[in-house]
């Protein structure tokens, strides 16, 4: 007799819809991720980091938006980054009234214990394969600051930055800063 296993079905973005509830959530390929509430000084460094792409985008326009924001890539592939940009040339792709169908210019993760591996693995691999062209992963425990850019369909490691270290951007041009400035605390 053969053994069956046990079939998950899988999730769209219009069955979370559907849920109502207000829990956030991920999808890759139809898997659920539930995400959990990120710790303050996590959210200190996500306000460090929106506050240095506001004054870019000041200067040369462009959207940056914080989490919780939803970036569906497909019915099945759903990513609540900590925050995205949008650059000038690109920002009419941003809605104001429905979620975002389009891959942000860049994705800023700040690591958590809870999602360190999927930062790093799985979310980033879905990031490249729709289409991200930079990815930055900012770790609070070392403080230190990884830009990457997407080449050939993977991300390419282009930086990895920490207090005095200028962070330039590969593909927002003039976006430089010290790394230190994304991890000061109040």
């Amino acid at each position: 007799m053969p053994i069956v296993g046990t079939a998950h079905a899988r999730v769209s973005f219009t069955d979370l819809q559907q849920r109502g509830d207000e829990r956030r959530y991920e999808l890759y390929d139809g898997e659920v991720v539930e995400l959990n509430s990120p710790i303050p000084r996590h959210q200190v460094i996500v306000d460090n980091i929106k506050h240095l792409l506001r004054c870019y985008s000041d200067v040369h326009g462009g959207l940056s938006l914080l989490s919780p924001i939803d970036i569906v890539f497909s019915e099945h592939n759903l990513a609540v980054p900590d925050v995205v940009f949008f650059a000038e040339a690109r920002r009419h792709l941003v809605n104001f009234d429905v979620v975002i169908r389009h891959a942000p210019d860049l994705v800023v993760e700040v690591l958590s214990p809870s999602t360190s591996v999927n930062d790093r693995g799985r979310k980033m691999r879905m990031f490249a394969r729709f289409g991200v062209a930079e990815y930055w992963i900012a770790d609070p425990m070392t403080a230190c600051l990884d830009v990457h850019e997407l080449q050939g369909g993977e991300y390419r490691l282009i930086q990895s930055a920490s207090d005095g270290d200028l962070v330039r951007s590969p593909r927002l041009t003039g976006l430089i800063f010290e790394a230190g400035e994304a991890f000061r605390m109040p």
